[in-house]
């Protein structure tokens, strides 16, 4: 049957694919360890399960405005204030269904086709594709020395005369990395200058670490919100460990927001009332879920990293936010792909491969699952990549052989 070209240019969502692969293998009691996920193992806050549930009990699960409630927008907005250090009005606010949709409408406002997005390598696997939906030409910028993030002089150096946006990531998924302030500034400064859209995706960004302070796009400008080409994308998702409830949402220019809100309205509708409901109560809750949730990861960041480092050959970054290590597995093979698929069918440990995210040879590893299945998936790890390991491993009654 024949379908569109862009729809023949599009794949599946490879963590999504491996998410489906994992639960198969689960519910056939094979012993997976999923290292490959993204969405925390901890629960909803209670403020969010609470005004769920009563907003059931009433019946009323109903339409929306497009852009989303008022009280979806002015928990937004309060937000906005504390953690960004912005006053923004409602016209400013777009809520959404998941940061991923506040991200697909903000390209579909802002590029046509052959424009060009620009964004740093490792990037998050489903960038190249949402720009290709929308039928603009996605630019991958790799740093000449290897790391996780590009010199200010290496991005602006990709940006031409057909680039319409810049997307931004940090703390960064795959890698971790919480790009500097230095680097934004840079950026955003140029960017402002040529009249370039700068797409934050702030959704990790209060899982930090050691000690460290995000750097906010609105310390990097002088600019008012409206005169600005910053758009902050953000959501519940991750920080609340409320992935099912699809809410994100966009903070931007509000002729931008408007657009985008009409677009949704065809699109979606609007977000799910029942979900924004329960995020309200997320954002004016209390926030200890979220502060538990960090320190939680942080001593599971530090148990991981310990433990792939006696990995003889394993080259291992530490992450310095969200809940994933991207490690340089090309000592012991340069297709990640292959390594991926081996090390699920040799020891079932699944695992993200980088090209993926733009850089071959790497794995990504998530530790926000239990620390036990931490310890239990790097040792099978370690087991299978050792060539003078033992002929088997046992885990419970199956024995994994060479």
């Amino acid at each position: 049957m024949p379908f569109s070209k862009i729809a023949n240019s599009i794949g599946a969502s490879a963590t999504l694919k491996l998410n489906a692969q994992a639960g198969r293998m689960r519910a056939a009691g094979e012993p997976v360890i999923h290292l490959g996920g993204g969405e925390p193992k901890s629960k909803a806050p209670d403020s969010a399960i609470e005004a769920g549930i009563e907003m059931l009990r009433s019946g009323e699960i109903r339409y929306t405005p497009a852009s989303g409630t008022l009280a979806m927008k002015n928990a937004i907005i309060n937000y906005t204030e504390k953690y960004y250090g912005r006053k923004v009005d409602p016209q400013n606010v777009l809520a959404s269904a998941g940061a991923k949709q506040a991200i697909m409408v903000a390209l579909i406002a802002l590029v046509n086709a052959g424009d060009e997005v620009v964004y740093p390598v490792p990037y998050w696997v489903s960038y190249p594709e949402m720009v290709r939906l929308v039928g603009g030409t996605p630019v991958a910028v790799h740093a000449a020395d290897g790391s996780f993030q590009p010199t200010v002089q290496e991005m602006i150096d990709a940006i031409g005369p057909q680039t319409k946006a810049v997307l931004l990531n940090s703390p960064n998924n795959p890698s971790g990395r919480v790009f500097d302030k230095e680097f934004l500034l840079g950026l955003i400064d140029h960017c402002e200058k040529n009249g370039v859209y700068v797409l934050m995706d702030d959704i990790y960004h209060r899982l930090v670490f050691d000690g460290r302070q995000p750097v906010h796009c609105y310390d990097c400008t002088d600019q008012s919100v409206d005169e600005s080409r910053l758009v902050v994308l953000n959501g519940v998702s991750k920080q609340f460990a409320m992935t099912g409830f699809r809410i994100g949402w966009a903070v931007g220019p509000r002729d931008l927001i408007k657009t985008m809100s009409d677009i949704q309205s065809h699109q979606s509708g609007n977000p799910c009332s029942l979900s924004q409901h329960a995020a309200v109560a997320a954002l004016e809750g209390d926030q200890g879920s979220v502060d538990n949730l960090r320190v939680e990861l942080e001593t599971n960041r530090d148990e991981l990293v310990k433990l792939l480092r006696e990995i003889p050959g394993l080259n291992v970054s530490v992450p310095e936010g969200t809940f994933y290590c991207f490690c340089n597995f090309r000592a012991f093979d340069r297709d990640s792909t292959r390594l991926a698929a081996y090390l699920l069918e040799k020891v079932q440990v699944v695992t993200v491969p980088g090209v993926e995210f733009g850089m071959e040879g790497f794995l990504r590893l998530s530790y926000c699952g239990d620390i036990d299945d931490i310890r239990e998936g790097v040792r099978r790890i370690k087991w299978i990549l050792d060539p003078d390991g033992a002929a088997e491993l046992s885990v419970g009654d199956v024995v994994f052989t060479r």
